[in-house]
């Protein structure tokens, strides 16, 4: 009778495994993004230190734990087969949708999942149960369901996306205020102070209020309570001499020691709050188990009010989710994906933005664009004047000859980002409010961008749309959550074995989204955003240009073909992909040309003749990306809308146009890649018979017209085909000849130098 229990507890473990992998990958971002966005500390020591901090936080989340067992539904209301479906349905969907999260590179909240997935198969099993009692109504639901409990967690959670913003733009305005953009130039007692205040605020609330529910905690009870006051002061006193002591003889960074201290708190805070998320529900199925296998009752007859109870969780547990959570920080791709998404949103300067504007992220830069007058028009303007002598960035000098890529922040942003975000979750810990640290986090890091004034004219209105994406992620992972794990339920409570069936699912679909993720860091490898401060040389320029001329060129070789061949085939499933791999060349080129501010900035003072050039380039092959798309969507919608196919003559024509167009893409592209420009002359002199070939083919259409040809709708899609080929052929020409004469003046300069 407890084999199939004992089997799902398995299963349960080796989820837990893959929870913990799939939810560190997520949640990493709360704590590594200040310290990583602001280069403060190496990437390796800022590894060691979050590393150290999750191992120490995986000991005091024992008290957390409850909220798995009780904070949802009410256990007693549940049998012991009940609970081991809840935790099941549970578990595989929040695996699945943390893992999908991640791969798009979306910091999404751990919390609201596991409350929602609990708060969705709990309602499930319970209405489940109602059916069953002729007794009951669907009223007795909340007999079932801790509302009360559930209501304060999503409140709470809700809350703290604004508390989070508004605490941390109002610290950040205040902190610049006081440091400005120069803060090595202040007074060292006032980064002593700032340290004392730091380095109390983090320690505090971390330690102190982090032992509580720990087995430890009893021990220092007599010690902490009624001594807050006596130990805030006095960590500040100590702390600010060591600060001082630091500063005046050491010659330290205070704002590195704090992000260091931060980083660490933070990477504590966020082990000891969300690792109930991973490891709470297969704790709490062992506890169940445990209980129910000395019962010796009926699985379907065993009530789990020994839930209610407080069990403390084995220590060792808690530590071997720790280590299996740092390997994850060392190794995961996926987390670093997640990472620069945040770094993104939040960086001082302008650069590629990830995100396009929405018509909300227009209405609210608008709003704010008003306020911002009306503030204007209000203070005075000397108040005014002052204020914006503090946020003037100081322009660096860098030597001519040296790269260097600046950091999305400053140490100051990075250092508030870090208190403010680490206090607050310390707080919610203490409370046993499972807290989202991800809102919390991320929430902090855009109310200090926002006071710091990152958000330009410039980029405001992609970094809002950002905002407002992941903002409307985590609605979407509350509602996916609930409804997801409520279907899982039900169908494991319909039959057993669909446990195994979902797993299987599970294993495929995260496998699938594990290859499409390396298959698109690949492909996002080889894209090159003009973000950067080397410089470009006119050699630079020739190797970045011939690049993206052959690759272009192989994928409108590629794109094509495939609208002839798919067109020949009336094949509406891969014309349709035919058209979004044609859609993603023209984002990619229109993202090149976005970059050509940086591209011009970074050439060196011998080059800058060559902007012309490498616009003109550009321009070329967005005409290109942009006749190939015409010619795959007007294709595209042709066969959609179920028109008669072409003609056998049609189809031969283009397939000959096809072969010949092939042929000087594969030139090009060969030209390209091994940099042998000798060869663009002969290149040049192909467009002849190309273009003859569109012109026969279109007089021949002309004659059909006269003769046979009864589809206006054929006709159309067919002269389109033909003239968008030449307007493909023109801009390649034109290409090849500025190309040409380039690289002619180029050697001509290299020969008198």
């Amino acid at each position: 009778m407890g084999d199939p229990y004992i089997l799902m507890l398995v299963a349960l473990a080796v989820l837990a495994v893959v929870d913990l992998v799939v939810g560190v990958s997520n949640d990493a971002v709360n704590f590594l993004n200040s310290a990583i966005g602001s280069k403060a500390i190496k990437v390796r020591n800022i590894m060691i230190i979050a590393s150290v901090g999750v191992f120490l936080g995986a000991v005091t989340s024992s008290g957390m734990m409850e909220v798995a067992r009780k904070g949802i539904f009410n256990p007693s209301m549940f049998m012991f087969q009940d609970i081991m479906f809840i935790f099941m349905a549970v578990m595989i969907t929040d695996i699945l949708l943390l893992d999908i999260f991640n791969s798009l590179g979306m910091p999404t909240s751990t919390t609201v999942s596991i409350v929602f997935e609990l708060l969705g198969a709990a309602v499930c099993i319970s209405f489940i149960k109602i059916a069953a009692n002729d007794s009951q109504s669907i009223s007795d639901i909340w007999n079932y369901i801790n509302h009360k409990k559930a209501i304060q967690i999503i409140n709470g959670i809700l809350l703290s996306v604004v508390v989070a913003f508004s605490v941390g733009a109002i610290v950040q305005f205040f902190s610049r205020l006081i440091y400005s953009f120069n803060f090595e130039k202040r007074a060292s007692y006032i980064n002593a102070l700032f340290g004392g205040f730091a380095i109390t605020a983090i320690t505090y609330f971390i330690f102190v209020k982090g032992l509580k529910g720990t087995p430890f905690y009893k021990d220092l009870k007599h010690l902490i309570e009624g001594n807050t006051l006596i130990i805030i002061a006095g960590g500040f006193v100590f702390w600010s001499a060591i600060s001082q002591v630091l500063i005046q003889f050491f010659k330290v960074n205070i704002l590195k020691v704090i992000i260091g201290v931060g980083t660490f708190s933070l990477a504590m805070a966020f082990s000891g709050n969300d690792l109930v998320n991973f490891i709470g529900v297969p704790i709490a199925a062992w506890n169940s188990y445990q209980a129910w296998e000395v019962s010796g009752v009926a699985a379907d007859a065993f009530s789990m009010g020994i839930l209610a109870k407080k069990v403390p969780s084995n220590v060792w547990l808690l530590l071997l989710a720790g280590a299996i959570m740092v390997v994850t920080l060392w190794t995961s791709s996926k987390a670093r994906n997640v990472i620069k998404t945040g770094i993104d949103l939040s960086r001082q300067g302008d650069g590629h933005e990830k995100f396009q504007p929405n018509p909300l992220s227009r209405v609210v830069v608008r709003t704010s664009m008003g306020i911002n007058l009306g503030i204007n028009a209000i203070f005075p303007k000397k108040t005014l004047a002052f204020i914006d002598s503090k946020f003037q960035k100081p322009v660096i000098e860098l030597p001519k000859d040296k790269t260097y890529e600046m950091p999305a922040f400053d140490l100051v942003r990075a250092s508030v980002n870090l208190i403010v975000a680490g206090i607050l979750i310390s707080i919610a810990t203490s409370m046993k409010l499972p807290l989202s640290t991800t809102y919390v986090t991320f929430m902090v890091a855009m109310g200090t961008s926002l006071a710091d004034r990152a958000w330009g004219r410039e980029s405001a209105v992609y970094r809002v749309a950002g905002v407002i994406n992941v903002i409307g992620g985590w609605f979407l992972t509350a509602f996916v959550a609930f409804v997801a794990s409520a279907v899982v339920a039900y169908l494991i409570s319909w039959d057993k074995t669909m446990i195994p069936v979902l797993l299987l699912v599970v294993a495929l679909l995260i496998g699938r989204n594990t290859l499409i993720h390396r298959r698109k860091s690949k492909e996002e490898k080889k894209q090159i955003h003009m973000e950067r401060a080397e410089l470009i040389t006119i050699n630079g320029v020739i190797e970045e240009s011939s690049d993206h001329i052959a690759g272009v060129a192989q994928r409108v070789n590629k794109l094509y073909s495939s609208v002839v061949n798919d067109l020949a085939t009336h094949d509406l499933v891969k014309l349709r992909k035919t058209d979004k791999h044609v859609t993603k060349l023209n984002d990619e080129i229109d993202s090149l040309k976005d970059g050509v501010f940086y591209f011009i900035k970074s050439l060196d003072d011998t080059s800058v003749q060559a902007s012309r050039f490498y616009i003109l380039i550009l321009g070329y092959l967005q005409d290109v990306a942009q006749s190939i798309s015409y010619i795959s969507r007007a294709t595209y919608k042709h066969v959609n809308n179920n028109h008669k196919n072409l003609k056998k003559g049609q189809i031969k024509d283009l397939k000959s146009i096809d072969n010949t167009l092939s042929k000087l893409l594969d030139d090009i592209s060969n030209t390209f890649e091994a940099r042998s420009f000798d060869n663009l002359e002969h290149i040049i002199n192909e467009k002849k018979e190309l273009l003859k070939d569109v012109s026969k083919s279109i007089e021949k259409q002309v004659e059909r017209i006269r003769t046979d040809e009864t589809s206006p709708k054929n006709t159309t899609l067919y002269f389109s085909i033909l003239i968008e080929t030449q307007d493909l052929v023109s801009g390649l020409m034109s290409l090849l000849e500025t190309y040409q004469e380039f690289h002619i003046s180029t050697k001509a300069v290299e020969i008198e130098a």
